[in-house]
């Protein structure tokens, strides 16, 4: 995982449990969690808007039909 053994991952919980202390460690927790859940939800969904050039749409109604 990222080339991170065992002990770097120790090294690293623990400076993070005394910079923030016990208490916000949930709360970081959830907000990363959060984070990662809305990242992988938005590159999974197409997007909306197709705005590739070159892609003419016909209209499906006859009101938008160009008049000749």
């Amino acid at each position: 995982m990222f080339g991170i053994g065992m002990q770097e991952l120790l090294l690293i919980l623990i400076v993070v449990l005394l910079i923030f202390g016990a208490n916000k460690l949930p709360e970081i927790g959830g907000g990363l969690g959060r984070a990662i859940r809305n990242f992988r939800r938005a590159s999974s969904e197409p997007d909306e808007i197709d705005i590739t050039p070159g892609k003419d749409k016909k209209p499906t109604s006859g009101d938008d039909a160009p008049k000749a």
